[in-house]
């Protein structure tokens, strides 16, 4: 893609003359045009006097409106030329001079051109109609109808001749007869009529014809008055003006054929001959006729002939000034165009545009100035945006980097050199747990609850400027123990590390890793259960039957104080040593949970069953389930799963008993309402895709610390416990690829209970299974 500007929108007032120049270039155009067309109407007029005299009027009308329309045109022009040299606009001078040349150089020689062509014109139309050519015509027309006369006189005596040698045939072999008569004068038809019209015989190409035109009565009539009679044929029928070869003319004549002797009682009789014209002949007749009459004609419209050529005359003399005037004030327009261009670009460049100015084509010195004046302004457009670019760059990237900033889950703080917040993310404030962006522009130091913080922070990057500069260090890394707000329980541990900035500005980059020191907790405690379990479990039992046979041994021996001391201290022991025990098997578990077989288990089912171990519970409205008949099988171990729930119950019961024995001492008068139960509950998800199981007590709830490491071994809330419960149960949660959540239920903003809730994957057979107790809030008996 280009980075060339994009040419900006064109002013009202350059639109407009773009406007006019397009319109004055249309209107000039359609000028010429129908100009041209009428001088090539008129010059096909002038060979056609007929289509001349029958449109004259049509043809003047037309004249004259292009006429009007040239004056307008030319006057426009004038009025534009005058209007902008009285506004003072570049180059209307220089225009104003070229028109006049132009002008002067189209008039001057077309009036010259004019006058000897209107006196060229007029003698030439005068001496076409002379005297002596109008006889000569006469002549050869009068001779030409003399020679057809004398044709045709010899055809008609050669059918005289013709009847004089049929007079003695008889009609039965007038054929072979008349077929001699034919030979003998080169006729070419030969034809025998009664006196009523009624053909006896012929010969020649009538011989084929079933009824050959017969001579009319008025033809017969002058033949048997004269003796013989003849006239010409198909020259009368030749169109005027028309060309081609001559048409074929014949003579016809038909001659009386005399009775031989005194025969008057015999029937008349007429023979007709048919004999063609040489075509030389017609073709001489038919010329000197058409070029008679064509001489006529012109002689009649003499003086529209005259007008016709003068109206030409005029027209192309018009459009030559015409043309003469348009070219001056393009070329003009041309010349002055890029003086105009390049004094609209200085001013543009003085004014800070640098939008591509317009490059004219052409090869001439000022064109190629045009474009070394755009180049320059091109590339002086191209620098700016390149500056342009690379500032849209370098915002892009800063916004880039806030956006990735805001969204990094590691806390980020730009510091200066004195220590004082520059800016900060939003991960910054998660972590930390305070507004850090209220502190912008004050010392990290001066934050509550961070001083400490901010002062090691300071002691680190003084120590990094010193190992930077021995060692060549980028960065400094160091972890962090912060308690926010000030609280003692409340702990976040931190990792963080710092770089210099350019500009003496300081980088501060941290995570919170309690997560992952929880994590790495977990994991020591399962160690130390490991070991616990080896090196405590095994002297244990020796203990434990060492007491009981000393016991045994002495038991019966020692007097009544004695005896009641041995069995006091060795009941003791026995007891201490069963606690030991189960210690060690807590420890055990946790350290060696053997890792799951997931199988599909039925979840309702396997509640229902564990319920049973605490009947008693059940009977006395303690604890309540609510379990989805619509759950399916879930992917899990069934043992590890009931030692799950096992210690979700357990726990849970503990909690409600300890919250309603405190209620019961708070209470004045001793007495308390009876203790709310426990809730098992399992519920199908929105998705259809997983099951969850909740557990939910109505104990005192847990504090915010504890909810943070409740997971965690040895965290726990009860005066006897080792807190491996819920530890346990978040390792074959992790098993089971469980998701696993520890929340107080909150009422009236006050804490009633707390609530552990396992959401389970579902097995790959889907089906629903039934629960073995209604979904309503009632005792599992």
């Amino acid at each position: 893609m280009s980075d060339k500007p994009a040419r900006t929108p064109a002013s009202p007032e350059a639109r407009r003359a773009r406007a006019r120049r397009w319109t004055l270039s249309v209107v000039a155009a359609l000028v010429t045009a129908v100009g041209l067309v009428l001088m090539f109407l008129l010059a096909q007029a002038t060979n056609n006097s007929e289509l001349y005299e029958r449109n004259y009027a049509r043809l003047f009308g037309i004249n004259v409106v292009v006429a009007v329309m040239l004056t307008l045109v030319l006057g426009w022009v004038a009025f534009r030329l005058i209007k902008r040299l009285r506004q003072g606009k570049f180059g209307s001078r220089l225009l104003i001079k070229l028109a006049a040349i132009f002008a002067l150089v189209g008039v001057m020689p077309g009036l010259l051109i004019y006058v000897v062509s209107y006196q060229f014109v007029s003698r030439s139309i005068e001496s076409w109609f002379d005297v002596k050519v109008e006889g000569a015509l006469d002549a050869g027309l009068n001779l030409g109808r003399a020679t057809l006369d004398s044709l045709s006189q010899d055809v008609s005596n050669k059918a005289r001749a013709g009847g004089a040698l049929i007079s003695e045939v008889p009609d039965a072999a007038a054929g072979l007869a008349l077929e001699r008569v034919r030979e003998q004068f080169g006729a070419t038809d030969v034809l025998l009529w009664t006196g009523t019209g009624q053909l006896i015989g012929s010969a020649g190409a009538s011989r084929f014809q079933l009824n050959p035109e017969r001579p009319s009565a008025q033809f017969m009539r002058q033949a048997r008055t004269t003796g013989s009679v003849a006239h010409i044929e198909g020259l009368d029928e030749v169109p005027a003006g028309a060309n081609g070869p001559p048409p074929a003319a014949t003579v016809r004549a038909l001659a009386l054929v005399r009775r031989p002797g005194f025969d008057l009682g015999g029937e008349t009789r007429f023979i007709e001959l048919t004999v063609p014209l040489p075509p030389a002949v017609v073709a001489n007749a038919l010329a000197v006729q058409e070029a008679n009459r064509e001489y006529q004609e012109r002689a009649l419209a003499r003086g529209g002939l005259l007008r016709m050529y003068i109206g030409t005359l005029t027209l192309s003399l018009f459009l030559a000034v015409f043309g003469a005037v348009l070219l001056a004030v393009l070329f003009g327009n041309q010349l002055a165009r890029p003086l105009l261009v390049l004094a609209d670009g200085v001013r543009q460049v003085a004014g800070g545009d640098l939008r591509p100015t317009v490059v004219l084509p052409g090869k001439d010195e000022l064109g190629g100035l045009t474009r070394s004046f755009a180049l320059m302004t091109q590339q002086l457009s191209e620098a700016r945006g390149a500056v342009e670019k690379t500032l849209g760059e370098l915002d892009a990237a800063r916004d880039n980097l806030q956006t990735i900033l805001d969204n990094l889950t590691s806390g980020v703080i730009v510091l200066k050199a004195d220590g004082t917040v520059v800016s900060t993310n939003p991960g910054a404030t998660r972590v930390l747990r305070m507004p850090l962006a209220a502190y912008e522009g004050r010392k990290l130091t001066d934050v509550p609850g961070l001083e400490a913080f901010g002062l090691d922070v300071e002691q680190q990057f003084a120590e990094f400027e010193v190992e930077r500069a021995q060692h060549g260090l980028d960065h400094w890394q160091h972890a962090f123990e912060l308690h926010p707000g000030g609280a003692a329980d409340d702990m976040v541990n931190l990792v963080a590390r710092g770089a210099e900035l350019p500009g003496a500005a300081r980088l501060l980059v941290f995570d919170d890793i309690s997560e992952i020191v929880s994590a790495q907790r977990a994991q020591a405690w399962g160690e130390v259960a490991r070991r616990l379990a080896h090196e405590i479990k095994n002297p244990l039992t020796p203990i434990q039957l060492s007491a009981e046979r000393l016991e045994l041994k002495l038991s019966g021996k020692l007097e009544g104080s004695e005896q009641a001391v041995l069995a006091k201290s060795v009941k003791t022991i026995v007891d201490q040593v069963d606690a030991m025990k189960r210690l060690v098997n807590e420890f055990r578990d946790y350290a060696r949970l053997p890792a799951a077989e997931l199988k599909a288990v039925d979840l309702n089912a396997l509640v229902a069953d564990i319920l049973h171990l605490y009947e008693n519970e059940t009977i006395h409205g303690q604890v309540l389930a609510e379990l989805d008949p619509r759950c399916p099988m879930i992917r899990g171990d069934a043992q590890q799963l009931r030692q799950v729930i096992h210690n979700l119950l357990q726990n849970a019961l503990d909690a409600t008993e300890a919250a309603a024995v405190a209620r019961h001492a708070a209470a004045p008068d001793g007495a308390a309402a009876p203790a709310a139960p426990v809730l098992v509950r399992t519920r199908l998800g929105e998705s259809g895709e997983r099951v969850r199981l909740t557990v939910q007590d109505h104990g005192t709830g847990f504090a915010e610390n504890i909810l943070k490491r409740a997971f965690e071994p040895y965290v726990t809330t009860k005066t006897k416990g080792t807190g491996l419960g819920l530890a346990v149960v978040k390792k074959i949660a992790d098993e089971h690829g469980a998701r696993i959540e520890l929340s107080n239920r909150i009422q009236d903003g006050a804490v009633v209970g707390a609530q552990v809730s396992l959401s389970f994957a579902l097995s790959p057979e889907r089906h629903s299974v039934a629960a073995t107790t209604p979904s309503e809030e009632h005792p599992v008996t």
